[in-house]
């Protein structure tokens, strides 16, 4: 019993020291932060580190991981809602990325957005965590328009995922737009151009 206590406690430590990292990467990028920011801000001994990751690499591949996993789950209650349509339920998907990316909470931020260029240059492994986790959200924006062909809401030219991967490629492109000109306006055009592809 207590070897389970204390791995719970280690897997709650661990978690902490991930969201409290979240929030301070999806500001200053994974390069601008040291770890002993993070382990200050988490109230964690500055000597622990290494308990809960191999290399700061690791921290940086468990950091993706556990977000894309919140990130697939929150694609998932919109995709088992019964009560939307194919197309609805792309734009309710839409809708929380556009809300996400222009609030002040940095714990909403796209890590894609934030990382993707700054990482995957010197992580392999972090890449690889990028490129199985986007590929897992093209595969479920795919699904969504399938559901929305067959139930006659989505009239698309062009094949589910490729019409997917193009509109996810959009929005990234737009949420970086709206970085550089600090206001909504190309979060704004990828939804109006959404709508257009989704007929």
């Amino acid at each position: 019993m207590r070897f389970m206590k204390d791995d719970r406690h280690n897997t709650s430590v661990r978690e902490h020291i991930l969201a409290t990292a979240q929030t301070i990467l999806s500001a200053k990028g994974f390069s601008g932060v040291g770890l002993n920011e993070i382990l200050t801000a988490s109230d964690v001994p500055k000597g622990s580190f290494y308990h809960y990751f191999g290399s700061k690499e690791d921290f940086g591949k468990a950091l993706l991981e556990r977000y894309f996993d919140a990130y697939l789950a929150g694609m998932d209650e919109i995709i088992s809602r019964d009560d939307l349509t194919g197309a609805e339920k792309i734009l309710a998907y839409w809708t929380r990325w556009l809300i996400t990316q222009t609030a002040d909470d940095p714990q909403s931020k796209c890590l894609v957005v934030k990382l993707a260029a700054e990482v995957s240059d010197m992580s392999e492994q972090m890449r690889g965590v990028l490129l199985n986790g986007t590929g897992r959200i093209t595969g479920r924006i795919a699904e969504m328009i399938e559901a929305g062909t067959r139930d006659g809401s989505v009239n698309i030219a062009g094949q589910p995922r490729d019409v997917a991967t193009s509109l996810y490629q959009s929005w990234l492109g737009a949420s970086l737009l709206a970085k550089i000109t600090r206001d909504d306006t190309p979060l704004l055009v990828a939804m109006k151009e959404t709508r257009k592809t989704l007929g």
